[in-house]
């Protein structure tokens, strides 16, 4: 029976803990040299790209690669669907020749009628509504960094309808993070992620708390995060989410707010001098390219545990 990855609630704790581990294990294995594998030998892959992409199409076409498989990689304006062409129609053919799709959409209505219509999982590369890749590779990074997920304080600040937040908050839920989000009232995080995570964390010993006020966030935070304050597609929002994000900004002064010396991470691609300073982004404190490294572990673990044999 297939499995996709749509939303971060798709992923029960245990598989999240699993594709860590197994993430870990193949980032050992790549640091020691052993780079190539046939775990996804004869898997052919499609990657699917609405919106502009680095991280997110790089790692996994190289994972896809280390692990033996192949790929072809297509922009929407190279396939029928620029014409107009049905995506139930398109998923329909082209999950026949491939044994699996990873999408990067700009709506996550087209993701699940991608799904609903593919005979092979599908993989969310980034909707408008979550980012569950980017999360798994934050939660790796957390672990490797702090040798346990459970129980860290973990500070957002910034957007309280990112993308990446409402998978984070899920994630949180789901490993018993204390998750302390600091967003101006106008953009409060949805209210459906909002008290599914809630729920969730009440089950796992977590925590979902939200504050107008980053400095009460990041008061107790073993990590702060933080993410662009204008997303793709919200262009013509800019100069507004400007304007009352500017007190959110991660800088030198909040992290001095800490009581903690907090590690510092945001999924790029950063706008410096907006969300986050250079001087931060350069800091001793910042493992934000550990954690951009991440996405290319995370990738071949989630692939190695969704198609290999061996999972």
């Amino acid at each position: 029976m297939k499995k996709n990855l749509l939303l971060m609630e798709n992923l029960s704790r245990e598989d999240i803990e699993k594709i860590i581990d197994i993430s870990m294990m193949l980032k050992t294995l790549h640091n020691l040299g052993f780079r190539k594998t046939e775990y996804l030998k004869n898997k052919f892959f499609l990657l699917l790209f609405e919106k502009p992409s680095t991280r997110t199409r790089l790692s996994f076409e190289v994972a896809i690669t280390q692990l033996g498989g192949r790929f072809s990689t297509l922009n929407a304006s190279d396939t029928q669907l620029s014409r107009g062409e049905p995506v139930k129609d398109f998923a329909r053919v082209v999950s026949r020749y491939v044994d699996g799709i990873i999408a990067r959409v700009k709506k996550h209505e087209s993701l699940e009628e991608l799904a609903r219509y593919s005979a092979v999982p599908v993989i969310n590369a980034l909707s408008d509504r979550e980012h569950p890749v980017q999360v798994l590779a934050d939660v790796m990074t957390i672990k490797e960094k702090l040798g346990h997920v459970s129980g860290v304080n973990l500070a957002f600040i910034g957007d309280g309808q990112d993308n990446v937040l409402n998978s984070l908050m899920i994630a949180a839920g789901l490993l018993g993070i204390n998750l302390y989000i600091a967003t101006p009232r106008e953009l409060w995080p949805n209210e459906n992620y909002l008290l599914k995570a809630i729920k969730l964390a009440e089950l796992s010993g977590g925590s979902i708390n939200i504050t107008t006020d980053p400095i009460e966030a990041v008061k107790e935070a073993d990590i702060i995060y933080t993410d662009v304050w204008v997303s793709m597609g919200r262009e013509e929002e800019a100069d507004y989410r400007r304007k009352i994000l500017r007190p959110y900004q991660v800088n030198m002064e909040l992290l001095m707010k800490s009581n903690r010396k907090p590690l510092v991470m945001h999924c790029l691609p950063a706008i410096r001098g907006e969300e986050i300073t250079d001087e931060v982004i350069e800091s001793p404190q910042s493992i934000v390219f550990d954690q951009a490294e991440n996405r290319l572990h995370v990738q071949k673990g989630l692939l190695y545990y969704l198609f290999s044999s061996h999972s």
